[in-house]
């Protein structure tokens, strides 16, 4: 038997995606987001409330990183969506994090998150859904101590977590309990 739970926005996992920019005075701003992810191959999509200073700097910037918040930083990853760079000018500072200029888009990347996203703004406006952003990415940054010994990421040694919207918390990811395109195959013959 189902039971009926109404309109809610219950899927799982919902990723935390940390939204980095630059404002007009090259302060930096970082915005914990789930409502995003990957549209496309080179492409990803984040809806945002048009109040937000974030939205404010994809404007003019037109711009932004995409860090994928690891569990060592989950306390700083929860500030950047509770408190609001409208109302911090020093929001960023005070958690201790360092960050470089992207060498390839104008914004930040935030050294202590493990994977970084470089966009450019492909798309930005106000409907139905809130503020979309689409963005095209540009290059990945990956720490050393996430790769495999072929280079390529390892989602196990990426200690990150997901939103739950069912409870309003945050769970681990990483363990691998099968293989894409393979473990189904059994219903194929």
């Amino acid at each position: 038997m189902k039971k009926s739970l109404g309109v809610k926005p219950y899927l799982f996992p919902m990723p935390v995606l940390m939204i980095a920019t630059y404002d007009e005075n090259g302060t930096i701003d970082v915005m914990n987001m789930a409502w995003g992810g990957i549209s496309d191959n080179d492409k990803v999509t984040c809806n945002i409330s048009e109040g937000h200073k974030t939205t404010k700097n994809i404007k003019a910037r037109q711009a932004f990183t995409i860090g994928i918040a690891d569990t060592t930083h989950l306390a700083e990853a929860d500030f950047f969506g509770s408190a609001s760079a409208n109302k911090l000018t020093n929001k960023f500072e005070r958690t201790g994090m360092h960050a470089l200029k992207s060498q390839n888009v104008d914004a930040p990347v935030i050294l202590e998150w493990p994977l970084t996203v470089e966009c450019t703004v492909l798309e930005a406006a106000q409907n139905v859904t809130g503020y979309r952003v689409v963005g095209k990415i540009i290059n990945v940054l990956a720490d050393e101590s996430i790769l495999t010994s072929e280079g390529e990421v390892d989602p196990s040694k990426l200690n990150a977590f997901a939103f739950s919207p069912f409870d309003n918390a945050y769970y681990a990811l990483g363990t691998r309990i099968g293989s894409a395109w393979k473990s189904g195959k059994k219903f194929l013959s």
